[in-house]
């Protein structure tokens, strides 16, 4: 534009100086066309062609270039699901890695005991569930009616407690055993030795009767059978429990006797406050606990109703659930490959502490590259699509141009020291194997 002003001053200079010697007479009319023909002439050409270069200035546009890097196009951060303490690492940076390989272990002690609880609940729940749809079986229903008897058995006794003379019975009773207690604690006295040995004497004058009358017919075919041989009998028994009772009576009580003795006044005691503390209500308590023991039978006999069924069947859905999620908890104590790739970062070691969520590996697929732009300015950015063809090249690698194809844009720019920039994501039409993660690369985008 410069060059066009230029000459269009210079064209005017000349006409003007021209037009100034013809009106001083210097010039003559046909001098002065003669200088301005020319002069005219060259002007034009001068105009065109200076405008010719503005056309063509304006028609070549800038390129779009932006400075990129490699990454790999399968990348992850992984984590741990659960905390604990790294028992195992199988890996270390670098190592080519299979899908579902094991890559770290924590301690899963713990998750182990809480799936075998949940697989204990549940057994527990199904063979609940399995005898409540089994029905009653007999043993069942002997208890019921143990557990019947027992209630009607204890309302009974309030009952003939709460009856008019029981408490003088009772009463009666207390004093029986107790005077039995003390005779037995006591010891015998000597009119009841003297009537001890008094029996003994008799029993043995008998005996020795009888004796004397078997001895005249022992002889006899038949003397096991005759009348003597069982006086004989009798007489023997007799004269050995007077000879016991006389023993018993020098040799004082047995600590068992005595125990028996005190068992008795104890019975006694509790029939006496049965009887004075039975009251309308106890009475009432106990009817209510027969009608409780007959219908628990009833029930069991009966069988199982549909809402006990229902019940025990949620009990084992619920149990089944806490199981299923005590696995996952064991499976969380486990961090696998989820693909193939190359260990590119370990940030754990054997023994330590891992919190969930914090990542420990960053596993990456090394066979498949994209690109991805570092510069790209919201100016640039308006003239890009996905599915764009680009050109890209890279500095360490002069001599390799790829072709390739945006395959998406992301659709939030982020400040690059006071530029909008947005991420453009490329990937190559080829892969080369000499491609390593984050290579500087240049995209050519070609013309605005």
């Amino acid at each position: 534009m410069k060059r066009v002003v230029m000459v269009l001053v210079f064209v005017v200079a000349l006409a003007g100086a021209g037009y100034a010697a013809y009106a001083m007479g210097y010039l003559p009319a046909e001098m002065m066309q003669v200088i301005a023909a020319p002069s005219q002439q060259g002007g034009q050409s001068e105009v065109q062609s200076a405008s010719q270069d503005v056309e063509t200035q304006a028609v070549a546009q800038p390129r779009v270039l932006a400075d990129a890097k490699v990454v790999p196009l399968l990348r992850s951060d992984l984590s741990m699901a659960a905390s604990g303490i790294a028992v195992q690492v199988n890996i270390k940076e670098g190592d080519r890695v299979q899908e579902g390989d094991l890559l770290i272990k924590l301690d899963d002690a713990q998750a182990r005991v809480a799936v075998a609880q949940a697989q204990a609940n549940l057994a527990r729940a199904q063979a609940n569930l399995d005898k409540i749809k089994a029905g009653a079986r007999a043993e069942n229903i002997a208890v019921a009616e143990a557990a019947l008897e027992a209630a009607q058995a204890n309302y009974d006794k309030l009952v003939n407690a709460a009856a008019p003379g029981n408490i003088a019975n009772a009463e009666a009773a207390l004093a029986k055993a107790q005077a039995e207690y003390t005779r037995v604690t006591q010891g015998a006295t000597e009119e009841m030795l003297i009537a001890a040995r008094a029996n003994l004497a008799s029993a043995e004058a008998q005996l020795n009767q009888a004796r004397s009358a078997y001895n005249r017919i022992k002889d006899m075919a038949d003397a096991g059978m005759r009348p003597e041989s069982l006086a004989m009998q009798q007489a023997t028994i007799a004269y050995e429990a007077a000879q016991a009772r006389l023993n018993d009576l020098l040799n004082g009580p047995t600590a068992a006797e005595i125990a028996s003795a005190a068992a008795s006044v104890r019975q006694a005691q509790v029939a006496l406050e049965t009887a004075q503390n039975a009251m309308p209500s106890d009475v009432a308590v106990a009817a209510a606990q027969v009608a409780q023991a007959q219908a628990q039978l009833d029930e069991v006999k009966t069988g199982a109703r549909a809402e006990d069924i229902a019940a025990a069947e949620a009990d084992v859905a619920a149990a089944t659930a806490a199981l299923q999620q005590a696995l996952v908890g064991l499976r969380n104590t486990e961090l696998r490959a989820p693909f193939t790739g190359v260990i590119a970062t370990l940030n754990i070691t054997k023994g330590e502490q891992v919190s969930p969520s914090a990542p420990v590996i960053q596993l990456a697929d090394d066979t498949a590259w994209e690109i991805e732009t570092s510069d790209l300015t919201e100016l640039d950015i308006v003239g890009i699509t996905q599915g764009k063809k680009v050109t890209l090249t890279f500095d360490a690698l002069p001599g390799l141009e790829l072709s390739g194809t945006v395959t998406r844009i992301r659709p939030i720019g982020q400040d690059n020291r006071g530029d909008t920039v947005y991420t453009v994501v490329v990937t190559p039409d080829k892969q080369d194997n000499r491609l390593l993660w984050n290579m500087t690369a240049v995209v050519d985008f070609g013309v605005k």
